[in-house]
């Protein structure tokens, strides 16, 4: 019987962006070199939460707020239909993690282990020990960048030179299918005993939305990207639900030729966050990236209808382009208030619509919640 050996302990960390700036800090998790987009978020808790969104596969995500651990991580406890519970997803998306100050002695009844030993465990690299707010400033300014991320074994000292020439060769993730990176491979089937049936086309789905489902009686069928129209059909589902999810939603061809066919059948459709690009993009608009996107469990969106504003949660690189929806079958239903920006659409004399936020949360304000319940009030 062989002897486990023992994760190898980090030491120096250093981020090394492509306009040749660098962060030297101190590094955890895992030992190891990573490349990815750099992005931040300004959310101020919800890491566990953060770091399991499918829809960050890619990215070297920087957490602003500064002391980052402070509760611990849970375990991956799931409910009865085997849905993570105080997760997103089972296992980090994240490519690897950014942060100011780490706590190494968390205190929370759910704690089960630190930051840095759940990061270790699934080969997770981060750093620690930088200025995080001279990183975001950065990013504001010149717009998300790749970069790589490095940690090196204690006593082993990082090649700066060697990662400053590396970093200009890296690879943009958005160029790859993400979307198809992150889908499940085969059909799940959520059988609460409902009386409606709702089929969720999987780019990167977080969990809260099945549990969203699951809590107001709706059996779902959690189905892979790129299933056809025929195959979702074949469920007789009421209405579709098309998720969250990473990337360029222009690399999801199959799900957009998909979603254009379900509306024409006259399915009722609800999108989030990818899946509102991905009914624009069906029903003959466009979408384009924002220079640094929106990450955070503050982001104000306004109701053109009715002049509400709401708070709510984020995490997207692209966005609608509200010039585009001129001439299609779509009007735009809410703004944000800050750079306004296309956040939700609806389809005109269509019980079809999306959002560009996340009314599920997890982390971050419940307020949009009763989205749920209003695609379910048009699926009849």
């Amino acid at each position: 019987m062989g002897v486990k050996s023992r994760p190898e302990k980090a030491g120096k960390a250093v981020l090394v962006l492509k306009d040749e700036s660098f962060f030297i800090g101190k590094g955890f998790g895992a030992v190891g070199k990573i490349s990815g987009e750099v992005v931040f978020s300004t959310g101020m808790v919800g890491y566990p939460e953060s770091l399991t969104d499918p829809s960050y596969h890619g990215q070297i995500l920087t957490l602003t707020y500064p002391l980052i651990g402070n509760y611990g991580v849970p375990a991956y406890d799931g409910d009865e239909f085997g849905v993570p519970v105080r997760f997103e997803s089972l296992g980090i998306k994240v490519a690897g993690l950014i942060i100011q100050e780490l706590c190494l002695k968390p205190y929370h009844w759910a704690s089960s282990r630190t930051l840095d030993e759940w990061l270790r465990s699934e080969g997770v690299p981060g750093i620690y020990g930088i200025d995080t707010r001279r990183l975001t400033k950065r990013l504001r300014e010149k717009g998300v960048m790749l970069g790589i991320l490095q940690v090196c074994r204690e006593g082993e000292e990082p090649n700066l030179g060697s990662l400053v020439k590396e970093v200009k060769n890296v690879q943009d993730p958005n160029r790859r299918d993400l979307a198809g990176e992150v889908t499940i491979k085969e059909p799940i089937y959520y059988d609460c005993k409902g009386n409606k049936r709702v089929v969720l086309i999987d780019c990167g789905s977080k969990a809260s939305i099945i549990r969203n489902l699951l809590k107001r009686h709706v059996d779902v069928v959690r189905a892979p990207y790129n299933f056809s129209t025929k195959e979702i059909l074949e469920y007789k589902p009421d209405g579709v639900l098309v998720s969250n999810g990473p990337g360029d939603p222009k690399k999801c061809v199959s799900t957009i030729e998909t979603v254009r066919s379900l509306v024409e059948e006259g399915i009722s459709i609800m999108g989030i966050c990818l899946g509102s690009q991905i009914l624009a993009l069906a029903m003959g608009g466009d979408t384009y990236k924002l220079k640094y996107g929106h990450r955070s469990q503050n982001q104000p969106v306004l109701d053109l209808e009715t002049g509400c504003c709401y708070i709510t949660t984020q995490n997207h690189g692209y966005a609608v382009s509200f010039e585009s929806l001129k001439g299609t079958n779509l009007k735009c239903w809410f703004i944000n208030a800050n750079d306004k920006t296309v956040e939700g659409i609806k389809l005109k004399n269509k019980s079809s619509f999306a959002v560009q936020w996340h009314p599920e949360a997890a982390p971050g304000p419940y307020d949009t919640e009763s989205l749920f319940d209003e695609f379910l009030r048009r699926v009849g």
